[in-house]
């Protein structure tokens, strides 16, 4: 019950509030609902993206601007895999198209999580507790991964269509909701599900908390956190690579930069959220998503600012984002 009475539950309104508070502008309520599901499946592709950096940030402490490389290592093996089951993903039956997708999704975190491996070792190692150090060498590993993406898949464009039975609509009275939306909201809302209890009813959860918190104490009872911190860096890497999937076939076109491109919106979501908050990263790629759908319907001038806007006004209500991590 204290944890009941504890809970802040303010921040969770102001998805609901942002959206009842723009249906008047719009008017028309079917397009509002569209609206909405889109600027929600929207949000929960940032928040796949954003929570592995979430998680590296939150737990480890690294800044890794280098990020944005493994969502186009995604992207990228996901137009591979795609590519060579046709047979699957322009069948118009939709179990055929996830047994497409499914095995698309996997491979590029297993290799994203593998790149990811090599990038903790080798780049972001040396410079622990150095913050300046790991903007400036995880920018620097991001360029050679676009360049390296470049010699293996080539500068170009690459189309990454959706397979045919995700495509179109559901009609929900007057409102039109693309099918593809409806899928992202559901990979979201699973992945939040499996980070909220692996963090919070594990022992590796327990472990990797405790380690943030008192890492000499964690060392002493016998518990190898390097270790740990390690398999918490792969992880975060193959959700952005599961992100650059969701991302790729929600563009339906992948390029080398595009991890890059949406870095900032990335880090709007951390800062929104509270540094390592991964219930607050939630929140904060919903109101992304959200406002990035209404102001580009409304106000299309604005859409390029409004994040930033929104970014700040969140700020002045809670300087440390909506879910602040003590420990920050």
């Amino acid at each position: 019950m204290s944890i009941t009475r504890d809970f802040d539950w303010k921040p969770l309104a102001l998805v609901p509030a942002l959206a009842l508070l723009v249906l008047p502008f719009i008017g028309s309520p079917s397009t509002w609902l569209t609206l909405t599901v889109a600027g929600l499946a929207m949000g929960m592709i940032i928040f796949i993206i954003a929570s592995g950096l979430t998680l590296v940030f939150g737990l480890m402490d690294v800044l890794n601007f280098g990020h944005g490389v493994f969502i186009a290592l995604g992207a990228f093996v996901a137009t591979s895999v795609l590519g060579s089951m046709t047979d699957y993903t322009q069948s118009a039956e939709l179990w055929r198209n996830l047994l497409a997708v499914l095995p698309a999704m996997l491979v590029a975190m297993a290799v994203a999580g593998a790149v990811g491996l090599a990038f903790e070792r080798f780049i972001v190692r040396p410079v622990y507790g150095q913050h300046l150090k790991q903007i400036l060498i995880t920018m620097g590993g991001m360029i050679i991964g676009e360049e390296l993406i470049k010699v293996i898949w080539g500068p170009a464009q690459i189309p990454l269509p959706l397979p045919e039975g995700m495509r179109g609509s559901l009609l929900i009275g007057d409102a039109a909701i693309e099918k593809y939306r409806l899928v992202a909201v559901a990979v979201g809302l699973l992945v939040f599900g499996v980070l909220a209890w692996t963090l919070s009813r594990t022992k590796v959860g327990l472990l990797i908390r405790a380690g943030v918190q008192d890492r000499e104490m964690v060392e002493s009872l016998g518990y190898r956190i390097r270790r740990l911190f390690i398999g918490v860096f792969v992880v975060g890497s193959a959700l952005a690579g599961l992100g650059g999937v969701m991302w790729g076939l929600y563009q339906q076109n992948v390029v080398p930069q595009m991890g890059a491109q949406v870095n900032v919106l990335i880090f709007i979501v951390i800062i929104i959220g509270g540094l390592g908050s991964t219930g607050g990263a939630l929140i904060g790629a919903l109101l992304v998503g959200l406002m990035a759908n209404y102001t580009g319907f409304l106000v299309p001038k604005v859409a390029l600012f409004s994040n930033i806007a929104l970014m700040v006004a969140i700020l002045l209500w809670r300087p440390q984002g909506v879910y602040p991590v003590a420990n920050r």
